[in-house]
């Protein structure tokens, strides 16, 4: 059974101007739904995740302060959502739906989480809606529970994953690799172990081109028995924060490369949403939907 972490805390705890396209956390599952590609059985509701199993990722100093919401005006300016208790609670929420999500895909071959892909999120520091970032600490708890041996994160949302990058830059059991806009945020890039840049305006063909050419070879190469797969649909053209031109069809090819993959080499996968931004919110709904969809489809 498609198992999927989502909680009343994924609708954001945010005044109104700060909400649009966060709606989509609300809209997701009613959508899973309403098409029938799920049923009340298919969701699972995480609790806050343990200061342990933070602390296999981020600092002590760092994690303490944004408990505290000691973070300094410097220190905080970059998330870009005003600070609250209830942003910190509803992100350690989202980072054990993550670990919970790992779980279930080691039984069940793949499962998701609706929030998550909180990529910008560094050892030390928050960035760019991230505080916390919920596939490195996932993928952490797993080897420190001999869960997993060799771990591939594949990120596809727009952005680079540079948060994700610098925390296992020395760690060579985490193989890290972001397809990404070459001119977007970040713009001081991290080194990831592998980074394919796209200029802006790339299309479907040139995309999946480079996607079916590389994802095999990389887990040919590397051997992994799990993956993490960062599914941001912020690669659209419509996005306000993306520079690609994507179509949604094209997304949800790019989704089917990546799940054919895992099931060819036998791979367990766990699927956090990441971004969307478009100008329409049910070009985003649809474009996260289809990911959900073809999971549902080609496991089970």
């Amino acid at each position: 059974m498609l198992k999927i972490a989502w909680h009343n805390c994924y609708k954001h705890p945010l005044k109104e101007n700060h909400r649009f396209p966060m709606v989509k956390y609300e809209l997701i599952p009613l959508q899973l739904v309403r098409e029938n590609i799920c049923q009340e059985e298919n969701f699972f509701t995480p609790k806050p995740i343990s200061q342990q199993n933070v602390l296999s990722t981020h600092s002590k100093a760092y994690f303490d302060k944004l408990c505290a919401l000691e973070l300094t005006k410097k220190e905080a300016r970059p998330i870009g959502f005003p600070l609250s208790d209830a942003l910190v609670q509803r992100e350690k929420i989202i980072v054990q739906g993550t670990i919970d999500s790992a779980i279930y895909a080691l039984k069940n071959k793949i499962s998701l989480n609706i929030a998550g892909g909180t990529h910008h999120a560094f050892s030390n520091k928050a960035e760019a809606f991230c505080l916390l970032n919920d596939q490195a600490i996932a993928a952490n708890y797993l080897l420190k529970n001999k869960l997993a041996k060799k771990i591939l994160i594949i990120d596809l949302d727009v952005h680079q994953g540079n948060g994700t990058a610098e925390i296992f830059k020395n760690n060579s059991n985490v193989f890290t690799l972001s397809f990404h806009g070459k001119n977007n945020y970040p713009f001081k890039k991290e080194v990831s172990d592998l980074d394919v840049e796209f200029e802006d305006g790339a299309e479907d063909d040139t995309y999946l081109t480079k996607l079916s050419q590389i994802l095999p070879k990389t887990i040919k190469i590397m051997q992994p028995d799990f993956i993490f797969y960062l599914s941001g649909v912020d690669v659209i053209k419509n996005d306000k924060l993306g520079k690609l031109s994507l179509s949604i069809e094209g997304c949800k090819k790019r989704d089917e490369i990546v799940f054919k993959q895992c099931i060819k080499n036998n791979l367990p996968v766990q699927v956090s949403m990441g971004g969307g931004y478009s100008s329409e919110l049910k070009e985003i709904v649809d474009a996260h939907v289809n990911t959900f969809r073809l999971a549902n489809e080609l496991f089970f």
